[in-house]
């Protein structure tokens, strides 16, 4: 991948770092693909002493879709972990890449209900969605999801 690969990219934080104990996390959102070829979700995990999954800390977290932004969401097809991240999985990242390239998804994607178990402490996580291969590349900081640009 060169230069111009990397800046044809746009990052949207979906959840905010947080630290959260039995229950969901606040504030997940969604990221809209139109127009990109391809979705990384990266589930960022801190200090964890419980599980997280996807509605519940026992069910893998997965990728869900919509065509509106607040509508129904629906899950894609074998976007799913393989297992919960776990309460020994302390700062690690984990993956699930999305081709949009066959135009068979709809454009509003999420990851379903990230959920901590009840620990002492409980989780700290953030999740990243990263597009890529865009149909026009983004110009600005701004068309990249960033505050700020610096290029070298």
């Amino acid at each position: 991948m060169g230069i111009a690969d990397a800046q044809n990219t746009k990052k949207v934080l979906l959840l905010p770092p947080q630290l959260k104990d039995d229950g969901d996390f606040a504030n997940n959102t969604y990221v809209y693909t139109a127009g990109w070829g391809y979705v990384e979700f990266l589930i960022i995990a801190g200090a964890l002493d419980i599980a997280v999954g996807s509605t519940a800390e026992d069910a893998p977290l997965k990728v869900e879709e919509c065509d509106t932004s607040d509508g129904t969401y629906t899950d894609v097809t074998d976007a799913e972990m393989a297992a919960v991240v776990g309460a020994t999985d302390d700062n690690k990242i984990s993956q699930i890449d999305v081709n949009l390239q066959d135009g068979t998804h709809k454009p509003y994607m999420r990851v379903n209900a990230p959920h901590a178990g009840d620990g002492t402490t409980g989780a700290n996580m953030c999740i990243v969605a990263i597009l890529s291969k865009p149909l026009t590349g983004p110009a600005s900081a701004a068309e990249r999801g960033l505050n700020e640009h610096v290029i070298v």
